[in-house]
């Protein structure tokens, strides 16, 4: 006897950019673990969403560019497809209330189309050194900015890598955040992606700065780059 085929369901009929925020102890959050918070909210503001096919439908929300366990950020992103025209206010209004407090919903806007990750080429944090020398932060910085090539190591799925962090670096300098040393840092994204991370290894490689584990980090914006500026676009303007 043939297997019953799975009811097809209907493609969605608008698609929603979201900008969301990651904030306070929510840094400490995995992505499976933010997403799981985002389905669930997304059924509690009773949002028609737009359901895969197949045998186990489940609502269609992507995710692109997602930042590390362990960082904050003012910029993360998702897109929703749905079922019925919503207006976008009031689904930022109803998501943000859904979600857990930490999850802030900051912009939602209707998709013009195209993939929303390729809009994502690039990254700016700020990496918080609390405790740190400032003199001993600029002349790391300045001896990493003079280096043309510097290799780390880091673990990943396919075991311990070896790659060149300097080459996605497109600014870093050194800067205060709340009285303490900073690093102010501009990322191109790359395969493999190089994080903030792996610049404080790369200062620590090069210069022998040792920052503290306490180091905080916080993606302030992600989007498109401006090769002639340095500056990080808005994907959703």
């Amino acid at each position: 006897m043939s297997r019953q085929q799975p009811e097809q369901q209907a493609p969605p009929v608008q698609r929603l950019r979201i900008r969301y925020a990651k904030r306070g102890r929510l840094r400490f959050t995995s992505h499976r673990d933010v997403s799981r918070a985002v389905e669930r909210a997304v059924f509690r503001a009773q949002i028609p969403m737009a359901y895969s096919s197949g045998f186990h439908p489940h609502p269609r929300i992507s995710y692109a560019g997602a930042s590390p366990t362990g960082a904050a950020s003012e910029a993360e992103y998702l897109e929703l497809a749905l079922a019925e025209r919503c207006d976008p206010a009031e689904v930022a209004r109803a998501l943000d209330e859904a979600l857990p407090d930490g999850v802030d919903v900051v912009a939602v806007m209707e998709s013009p189309g195209g993939a929303l990750a390729d809009l994502l080429t690039a990254s700016s944090w700020l990496v918080e050194l609390r405790g740190s020398d400032r003199a001993k932060v600029e002349e790391a910085v300045a001896t990493f900015l003079s280096t043309e090539s510097v290799l780390v190591e880091r673990m990943t799925k396919k075991g311990l890598r070896s790659f060149d962090c300097r080459t996605a670096v497109v600014s870093l300098e050194a800067v205060e955040a709340a009285g303490e040393p900073a690093l102010r840092l501009v990322l191109r994204h790359t395969v493999p992606a190089v994080r903030p991370d792996d610049v404080l290894s790369g200062l620590a490689e090069v210069a022998g700065f040792a920052a503290a584990p306490t180091a905080l980090l916080t993606r302030l914006g992600q989007g498109p780059l401006d090769e002639a500026t340095g500056l990080v676009g808005d994907p959703l303007a």
